[in-house]
């Protein structure tokens, strides 16, 4: 998912490399003996900390600053790419390869389970515990496996809707409404709505709040497979209706975050559905065509505030890290207050720490934050499960079908809801 360390976060959305991830997700090679969680944690030193590119320089002055506090336990930064599927097969491949040297890793929330099924994470217990009390309870189910804690969480994410304020007086609340503005964009000459519908992560991102935004759920409670169902059907009909009549634009079949963000700031869009790191390059960017005119709001449902995909991305230990009381303290500086301002107030990153949005210093610079607050509590989670990278190839191929018209969305939703059954049940 981007180019910058917010942008990588989109993903807060990871794009998956399906195939490939549910054989490595699902395959038993390079799994941890579970003496290996217990090496190291009375043990300090150098360790490495390694996440995905940081063009937004967040991470580098963090480490920096770290590294000036504690001489004899100094991080080294291992930068990966900036695409998600990139970074999820480099961590696989240095797991399976039990590497010493991937001490913390930076990992999106719906990797937590598959790399806790597999035994690389160190559970955050005994020696290694955390205190989460303060941190958003969303954000701390999102790095717990089978009711332990694996990571801590680092930042959250939740949509919003960017809108043009100076064409749009009053954000639309529901999905009907804003499509019934779209007559505004297209007298305007520009596009209506967008959100990310290439085919990756960020589709299922997307398809899956149309769905749960709709009234209707991927999943059940029960984790099985539930989009035969007519409000799941209305959901996805709404994107494939929009693409049909020129609402979303027909080249949005192509937008990851970045595609639709450009666009916005080129002034051709009304609406656009996108993470918080938007916020900050929109006002910024010395090419924004709209950092006076934009607004922001919730993304709309079916009868008010849809319910945004929960994002966001947590640190975790490996097992194989030899200085575990090192990684241990520096999870801790990760999630400090002081650590979560500076990633909202550098990458426009959403904080895990719930007082930070209504600190009156944070809100000033950040008036999004009470918006994305009720963005991240009405959220809901991708699937928590070991073979997640199953889960999200169903709905992407299926959704991706729809949206190109090679399938109806009937025959999407059939598919869908076998090809989901599949992978919850057996996990391939």
């Amino acid at each position: 998912m981007k180019t910058t360390r917010a942008k990588v976060r989109f993903a807060s959305v990871a794009g998956i490399a399906a195939i490939g991830l549910v054989l490595t997700g699902c395959s038993s090679g390079g799994s941890a003996n579970s003496g290996d969680a217990q090496n190291g944690q009375d043990s300090r030193g150098p360790i490495t900390y390694v996440q995905g590119k940081d063009n937004s320089n967040v991470v580098r002055p963090l480490i920096a600053k770290w590294n000036k506090a504690h001489p004899d336990e100094k991080v080294t930064f291992k930068e990966q790419s900036d695409q998600a599927d990139q970074q999820h097969d480099d961590l696989v491949q240095h797991f399976q390869a039990k590497d010493e040297n991937y001490d913390v890793v930076d990992v999106d929330v719906v990797w937590t389970a598959e790399f806790a099924a597999k035994g690389w994470l160190t559970p955050l217990t005994g020696k290694m515990k955390i205190d989460t009390s303060k941190l958003l309870p969303a954000t701390v189910k999102t790095a717990t496996y089978n009711d332990t804690l694996y990571a801590a969480p680092q930042t959250s994410d939740g949509a919003l809707l960017y809108y043009r304020k100076d064409l749009v007086k009053t954000p639309p609340t529901t999905w009907d409404e804003m499509m019934q503005d779209c007559s505004i964009a297209k007298k305007a000459g520009i596009g209506c709505y967008a959100g990310q519908f290439a085919k990756y992560e960020g589709l299922t991102v997307n398809a899956s709040e149309a769905i749960n935004g709709s009234g209707g759920s991927v999943l059940n409670s029960s984790g099985a497979a539930d989009v035969d169902t007519s409000d799941a059907k209305a959901g996805l009909q709404n994107l494939v209706d929009a693409f049909k009549d020129g609402n979303i634009p027909a080249e949005a079949i192509t937008y990851q975050e970045e595609q639709g963000r450009t666009a916005f700031e080129n002034g051709k869009l009304l609406f656009l559905r996108n993470w918080p790191y938007v916020y900050n390059l929109a006002k910024t960017d010395g090419s924004s065509k709209v950092k006076d005119t934009f607004g922001i709001a919730p993304i709309p449902g079916k009868d008010g505030t849809g319910a945004s995909t929960l994002g966001g991305h947590n640190a975790a230990i490996s097992v194989y890290s030899k200085h575990k009381a090192t990684a241990h303290d520096f999870l801790e500086f990760l999630e400090s207050n002081e650590t979560q301002k500076f990633f909202a107030t550098q990458g426009s990153l959403a904080p895990v720490v719930g007082d930070l949005y209504t600190d009156s210093e944070l809100t000033s610079k950040l008036p999004y934050l009470p918006t994305l607050l009720k963005s991240i509590e009405s959220a809901e989670p991708r699937p928590v499960t070991p073979f997640y990278p199953a889960v999200t190839k169903a709905i992407q191929d299926n959704t991706y079908a729809a949206l190109k018209g090679s399938k109806s969305v009937d025959e999407a939703l059939k598919d869908m809801q076998a090809a989901l059954k599949t992978a919850t049940s057996n996990g391939n």
